[in-house]
């Protein structure tokens, strides 16, 4: 069973900008959004909505699957408190008894909580850019913690929109030294989710165990037909007809890890080079900022090496 404690920084956050507050009170705590799978039985869905009755809130989204094959049952549901006056602890402790009669591995928070994240990248500056425009105008429910890159060039971009930049420069003799600091970053700026934004490193699996279901990557869909420092070279050279992005989650298997998102752009025999790293780079954008936004706001629940995403 897992229960997330909230973050203290989350507390007293107002909803986003412009969207309508319904029955919350005035510390944005009237929504929320409970997320869960189980060994599928008949009555869960029932359970559920009978817990939210009784605690005088109403459904505002359901989203549920069922894996016949697998036998597991998956669902997220946002709701609301009719009064505005509920709190997230006591939810949690009055969920946690249902919760456990179900086997649930499940989760609880407010609806407007914004996840902290922190971003690594290295030179490109495409995907970093994407994600601070779009955390800072509130189209996601993220609060981008901090910037680590392994150069210095994207200091400034960080810098002008208020964000801490760390530069950690890893090379094979201080790679472990490296991941050190990046680990104890995580832990000091208190963050839930690691997004390598073009980052153009691979960590080690002690690394990745430690952010396993915490960490998301984004590559070209060319891999591995196309591996190396120009792969859209390579796909220009051989014709291709498709640019594609894929954002996953990262795991000790590089590149390997449980799909997110992807995005596909259907190409010709006249683009150039240049006009595939174009398309390329919009399609990364559009794949990470997916699996971010659907991250962070708890539509994504693993399933060994698959992930189902209730949108």
């Amino acid at each position: 069973m897992i229960r997330t404690e909230e973050r203290p920084t989350a507390e007293g956050r107002a909803t986003a900008e412009g969207r309508e507050s319904g029955p919350q009170d005035p510390a944005g705590g009237g929504e929320f959004v409970l997320t869960f799978h189980c060994p599928d039985s008949l009555g869960i869905v029932q359970s559920v909505a009978d817990f939210l009755l009784r605690q005088e809130c109403y459904i505002v989204d359901l989203k549920q699957f069922g894996d016949r094959t697998a036998g597991h049952f998956f669902m997220r549901v946002h709701f609301a408190s009719t009064g505005g006056t509920a709190a997230v602890e006591q939810l949690r402790d009055s969920f946690a008894p249902l919760a456990g009669q179900w086997s649930m591995d499940w989760r609880l928070e407010r609806h407007d909580r914004k996840q902290r994240i922190l971003v690594m990248v290295s030179k490109y500056d495409h995907c970093l850019n994407d994600l601070l425009v779009r955390a800072r105008n509130g189209e996601l429910p993220v609060e981008i913690a901090a910037v680590v890159s392994n150069h210095a060039d994207l200091e400034g971009l960080a810098a002008w929109h208020g964000v801490p930049f760390h530069h950690i420069p890893v090379t094979p003799e201080t790679k472990a030294e490296a991941e050190a600091k990046l680990l104890g970053l995580v832990d000091d700026y208190d963050v839930e989710l690691v997004v390598l934004a073009r980052y153009m490193q691979v960590l080690s699996d002690s690394a990745t165990a430690r952010l396993a279901g915490r960490a998301i990557n984004i590559h070209h869909s060319f891999l591995p037909s196309f591996k190396g420092a120009k792969p859209y070279h390579q796909a220009h050279e051989r014709g291709v007809k498709t640019v594609g992005a894929t954002a996953h989650y990262v795991n000790s298997e590089l590149d390997e890890g449980p799909i997110i998102a992807q995005q596909v752009i259907e190409v010709d025999h006249t683009y150039t080079p240049a006009d595939l790293v174009s398309v390329g780079k919009d399609a990364e954008c559009k794949a990470l900022t997916n699996a971010v936004r659907w991250h962070a706001e708890g539509r994504i629940i693993l399933s060994g090496n698959r992930t189902v995403i209730l949108r």
